[in-house]
C-alpha cells in the first residue's frame, strides 16, 4: 500500500512543479518562440510639413454651393493665397482672397504643430464670421495631409476631411469633404488648386 501512495505523491508534487515554474523557464524550452528584439517606435518630426507652402499663390477655387442638400452646383472663384511661417516652420498663417460671381471671400487659416501629438491643427475663419471654426487635426504622411474634425452643420453633426495632395515645388490641391453617415461618404464641397507665383525679389 506504500508504493501507490509514494506514487501519488510525487505525481502531486511534479504537477505543481510544472504548475508554478517561471514563466522564463517554459521560453527557454520553446527555442521557436518568437523575440522582441524591436525597438519602440519613433513619430516622425513634421513641424516642417508645411514648408513647400510658404509663398505666395494664385489660387482657383471651385466650391459646392450648398452641401449636402444633393446640390449640384459649383462657384468658381480666383485671387490668391499667401503664407507666412511662424516660429520657424513649427505654425504658419494663410491669407485667402478670391472674387467669383457671388462675391468676394477673405479666408484666415492659422495652422500650429503640436511637438507632444506630432500633429497639425488647422484652424479657419472668413471674414464674413469673424470667428475660428473648429480646428481640423492630422498629419502628413507619404507627401498627403489628411485632417479631420466633428461639427455641426445646418444643426446636423458631421465630419469634416481636409485633404493637400498632389504637392510640388509649384502647385498643390487642397480639399475639403463633408460626411454625415460617420464617414462612410464623403461629398466634396471645396477645390482649391494653388500655382505659385514667382518672387520678383528673388536673386536669381
Amino acid at each position: 500500500m506504500n508504493a501507490p501512495n509514494n506514487i501519488h505523491a510525487y505525481l502531486l508534487l511534479w504537477c505543481l512543479a510544472l504548475i508554478f515554474r517561471p514563466p522564463q523557464a517554459h521560453a527557454q524550452q520553446n527555442p521557436n518562440a518568437p523575440q522582441s528584439n524591436a525597438s519602440p517606435a519613433t513619430n516622425r518630426d513634421g513641424r516642417h510639413d508645411f514648408d513647400f507652402e510658404i509663398g505666395t499663390w494664385h489660387t482657383h477655387l471651385t466650391r459646392l454651393q450648398h452641401p449636402l442638400t444633393g446640390s449640384a452646383t459649383w462657384i468658381e472663384y480666383d485671387g490668391t493665397s499667401t503664407i507666412r511661417k511662424i516660429w520657424n516652420g513649427r505654425a504658419n498663417l494663410v491669407e485667402l482672397e478670391v472674387d467669383g460671381p457671388t462675391g468676394h471671400i477673405e479666408g484666415l487659416s492659422l495652422r500650429l504643430y503640436n511637438p507632444q501629438s506630432h500633429e497639425w491643427s488647422l484652424n479657419f475663419a472668413n471674414s464674413a464670421q469673424g470667428t475660428m471654426s473648429i480646428p481640423t487635426v492630422g498629419e502628413f504622411k507619404n507627401d498627403r495631409g489628411e485632417f479631420y474634425d466633428q461639427e455641426t452643420f445646418n444643426n446636423r453633426t458631421i465630419l469634416v476631411r481636409n485633404v493637400f495632395e498632389d504637392i510640388t515645388a509649384n502647385s498643390y490641391r487642397f480639399e475639403q469633404s463633408f460626411s454625415d453617415d460617420g464617414g462612410k461618404t464623403w461629398e466634396l464641397n471645396w477645390i482649391a488648386v494653388d500655382t505659385r507665383i514667382p518672387d520678383n525679389n528673388a536673386s536669381s
